[in-house]
């Protein structure tokens, strides 16, 4: 006896009883077959629905053998049971998948723009379109169509055709499908779709649909959206952080914009003054190195100085005087060796051949080496180690 399938015949079932028909154990799991059920296994980019069979969480839904089959932890103790649908998680899948009907057909009557691929995740909704861009202005006129479909309210049909009558219907795509009767959902006026999916029964449902980005594919584009509560929320976050950003800088939400703008100006204009104090501490601190050093030998370990810091150091050292530099960051834990060409100490080579000791990763060339360790105290061992090969 094939399952009755209730997700067809009343999409908005989400408590009902049935009996178990077939039950077997696989895998460490159950394999659970109903009499009827809402439970809508995975298909056609749409996920499988989540819920409880007397109280034991369904794993998963999948159809097989034209079936639907259930899985669970734990063998059922009896035959007839109480079924539950996530009935938030089934109907936020019903409003993005008729939102993907309804935006597909405004993109094709709109641009030609016809879809090659939908995709339901838990956070993002997209189309791939075959279009190589669309742009800001087109972008909003989607949106516009769509929205103002939804709030026609358009009634939503589904039903059966016979694969010999599918020319009465406008379809945009027969689906590559050895089935006799394929399942049709019809938003009024609108759309005709082949789909094996749950749907909403008027556009009105959807609420809103709002589309948040683009991204370039390789000869195709794909369009981000989100529809009904998913659409909702993301409008609250986004109030939420537009107030909050409107409290930090004092200013209504129209003029945060400015604000950041001329923020950004702002930390510009100070990295340039902070590179210009840089370059002073350092050739002050490189001439105060230089006039300390006894020989061909110069070693300084910095406590907060960055290695893109150090590393400016040595470039400044290196172009007064001819000599071999170590130097090392306390709070990074790198080392930096260098020269200028006066030795013939292989920078590379001699780091890499006594790094493995100490823990450490790095290498480098001839005149240049870096190399940094995991903690402190191998990073302090391997100074005192790599001292006596240079001095």
């Amino acid at each position: 006896m094939k399952t009755e399938r209730l997700y067809y015949t009343n999409p908005y079932t989400h408590t009902w009883t049935a009996t178990i028909t077939d039950v077997y154990e696989k895998d460490d799991h159950y394999i659970i077959k109903l009499d009827k059920t809402a439970f809508y296994p995975e298909g056609g980019g749409q996920p499988s629905d989540h819920g409880t069979i007397s109280g034991m969480e369904v794993l998963e839904v999948f159809e097989e053998n034209n079936d639907v089959f259930h899985k669970v932890k734990n063998k059922p103790a009896k035959s007839d049971v109480t079924c539950v649908l996530d009935w938030q998680r089934r109907f936020d899948h019903m409003q993005q998948h008729t939102g993907q009907h309804l935006l597909s057909a405004i993109c094709i009557e709109e641009y030609d723009a016809h879809t090659l691929s939908f995709h339901l995740g838990s956070e993002d909704t997209t189309i791939d379109l075959a279009v190589a861009s669309l742009d800001e202005q087109q972008l909003q006129h989607i949106e516009q169509k769509v929205n103002e479909a939804i709030y026609a309210n358009k009634e939503i049909l589904t039903y059966y055709l016979h694969r010999n009558d599918l020319s009465t219907i406008p379809l945009h795509k027969i689906p590559d499908v050895t089935d006799e009767n394929l399942r049709i959902v019809e938003i009024k006026d609108i759309d005709y779709s082949a789909c094996r999916g749950t749907h909403v029964s008027r556009t009105g449902e959807l609420g809103l649909m709002k589309l948040s980005k683009t991204e370039k594919q390789k000869g195709y584009t794909r369009l981000f959206f989100k529809c009904g509560m998913r659409a909702k929320e993301d409008y609250q976050e986004a109030q939420h952080i537009l107030q909050t950003l409107s409290q930090m800088f004092s200013t209504s939400r129209s003029g945060i914009l400015d604000r950041v703008k001329k923020l950004e100006q702002e930390q510009k204009q100070l990295q340039k003054e902070l590179e210009k104090l840089k370059l002073e501490n350092a050739k002050r601190l490189t001439k105060q190195l230089v006039n300390q050093s006894e020989n061909s030998f110069i070693f300084h370990i910095f406590e907060e100085e960055s290695m893109k810091d150090i590393q400016l150091m040595a470039k400044e050292v290196l172009s007064q005087t001819n000599c071999v530099i170590l130097f090392a960051s306390t709070s990074e834990q790198k080392v930096l060796l260098s020269h200028n060409g006066a030795t013939s100490i292989h920078c590379g080579s001699l780091l890499k051949e006594h790094l493995s000791s100490f823990n450490g990763r790095g290498g480098g060339n001839d005149k240049q080496a870096q190399a940094s360790f995991t903690n402190q105290e191998d990073w302090a061992n391997f100074l005192s180690h790599i001292k006596p090969f240079l001095s």
